[in-house]
């Protein structure tokens, strides 16, 4: 096969300036105490089996503990000689992992008796995440974790870094997943002096630019170009008090039941003296006093700040998170209020990102989709506002009261929601009147629920795919539920108990609307359609 022939070059490029065009791989290890903030887990892990073991059977434990007492040199020899070889395959493992960052992807690759190397593709890029566990904070160490749209196994994690270094490299990554760097490499400093400007729907408008512009070092090949990319301005939106985060967790039903059940126990066993039925209780008390510590240690000073590069999300107590979710990236977003929240009409903001599929624990997982632990409804509507500044209402002004009615309210009073007809109320008898949908130019809006109100807002360009679903029931009584399809998370958007024309209509028009969205969706690379926006404004003002 002959090599294709290239094209001459136009006279407006015969001299072009120095400077490579893709930049060399330099392939970089990771800190050196690596091995030992991921070993003690292992160490932990063998300790705590071998002490469930031994509680298993104390009397043979004892007698066994007897036998060897003579031969104690030799069972820490032993105990060394394991954690030698726990620390020593880390060491190893730390000597074969290293990660090269270009302007297209990063690139991981490790591996002692299987090499693998992986890439994350920055046009793909999610969100990017900076973990510090507990051990890692004591070093003043950090793990970059880079969530890519293609499943929960697509993320590449590299750590640990200095948590300085972290940082860096997370605002290099992100510069370079908005194109600002290698448009930097190749346009004229004037297409990069401008900042982005803020909306003109009256949203939450986005901080200018222009400081997070690198200025360049001078020095090498690409002077000019700065390696390290500067972090962006942010601005603060919200934040969630401690206090308030406590006693949202003290309103959940569940909580009141756990507390209902021990006392149920405690008055059980003193009625009965059988204090084996504490013990046999013990589980489950563990189990809900766990996942409210969990919870609340996860979203301990969650933050929540506007950047050029994104919603940066900051939050936890023992193991500290911040979050990078570029614009544009969220799925889908849901809204929710339990029935113990309605008193100071406090919402939870969620939403679905690609690539936050999984991975990671439940209770971690579940963290990671969190927009807003807890919130009155206007740090709620502020959270919508971050993903989606814009619903595009018909009028403007009805905006809010539109949002006033996805939240709470129904067929009796609805002005631009299609609800469940009257032959949904044997299916559904207490949310038939709530379940509904309004649909506006830039995303569908679909309601539910009586005692746990829901609101999930998918922008029409996200959708997925579409379906109905029709039980026998609901074919008997000519209903049909009406599903939009996102990708792995919290949110499952639906509208349930539609009549069954109603629900056809909603299809096509749905399945029409996510087309044309999609036919004009911006690039991936977010920050070269700006740039390019700009500097076709400055040639025609220039001409």
């Amino acid at each position: 096969m002959s090599a294709p022939t290239p094209e001459p070059a136009s006279p407006s490029v015969s001299h072009p300036a120095p400077g490579p065009a893709r930049e060399e791989q330099e392939w970089r290890r990771v800190h050196p105490v690596t091995p030992f903030v991921r070993g003690w887990a292992a160490v932990v892990a063998i300790l705590v089996i071998g002490g469930q073991q031994v509680l298993d059977d104390v009397a043979n434990a004892v007698r066994a503990l007897d036998s060897v007492r003579s031969l104690w040199w030799v069972v820490l020899l032993g105990l060394l000689l394991v954690v030698a070889i726990i620390f020593g395959y880390a060491a190893l493992a730390w000597r074969m992992t290293a990660y090269a960052v270009d302007d297209d992807a990063v690139r991981l690759r490790k591996g002692i008796l299987f090499r693998q190397q992986r890439h994350a593709r920055l046009d793909r890029l999610q969100a990017i995440d900076v973990r510090q566990p507990l051990l890692a904070r004591l070093f003043g160490l950090a793990e970059l974790r880079l969530e890519v749209a293609g499943g929960s196994d697509s993320g590449v994690a590299i750590g640990f870094l200095k948590e300085a270094d972290a940082q860096r490299l997370r605002a290099d990554l992100l510069a370079r997943a908005a194109g600002v760097k290698a448009a930097r490499r190749t346009d004229p400093p004037a297409a990069h002096a401008t900042g982005v400007n803020p909306p003109s729907d009256g949203g939450v408008p986005a901080p200018d630019l222009s400081d997070a512009q690198p200025t360049g070092s001078g020095q090498g090949p690409d002077a000019g170009v700065d390696d390290d990319a500067p972090e962006a301005p942010e601005r603060q939106v919200y934040e969630v008090p401690a206090a308030r985060l406590l006693q949202s967790l003290l309103r959940m039903p569940g909580v009141w039941i756990g507390v209902l059940v021990l006392i149920g126990v405690g008055v059980t066993v003193a009625v009965t003296r059988e204090v084996s039925i504490l013990f046999s209780a013990l589980p489950a008390i563990l189990g809900v006093g766990g996942y409210i510590f969990q919870r609340f240690a996860g979203e301990f000073g969650f933050r929540a700040a506007l950047s050029p590069d994104g919603i940066r999300l900051r939050h936890g107590l023992l193991e500290t998170r911040a979050q990078t979710i570029p614009p544009g990236r969220v799925q889908a977003v849901s809204l929710t209020q339990g029935p113990l929240w309605r008193g100071p009409d406090w919402w939870r903001v969620k939403v679905n990102v690609a690539g936050y599929g999984g991975g990671e624990g439940q209770q971690q997982g579940e963290q990671q989709h969190v927009l807003l632990p807890v919130g009155p409804r206007e740090e709620a509507l502020t959270a919508l506002w971050l993903v989606l500044p814009d619903l595009e209402v018909e009028n403007p002004d009805d905006t809010l009261a539109l949002l006033d009615e996805a939240l709470t309210g129904d067929a009796r009073t609805d002005r631009w929601f299609v609800t469940s007809p009257r032959s949904a109320r044997l299916l559904d008898p207490w949310s038939w009147r709530r379940n509904g949908y309004a649909v506006t130019g830039r995303a569908l809006l679909a309601r539910g629920g009586r005692f746990v109100r829901s609101l999930e807002v998918v922008p029409h360009e996200r959708t997925q795919s579409l379906g109905i679903e029709q039980g026998p029931w609901q074919r008997r009584r000519g209903l049909a539920s009406f599903v939009l399809h996102s990708t792995p998370g919290p949110i499952s958007p639906a509208v349930h108990h539609l009549a069954e024309d109603e629900a056809a209509r909603l299809l096509g028009e749905q399945s029409a609307r996510a087309r044309a969205a999609r036919a004009h969706a911006g690039p991936e690379r977010w920050m070269e359609g700006q740039t390019a926006g700009q500097t076709e404004r400055q040639t025609e003002g220039r001409g």
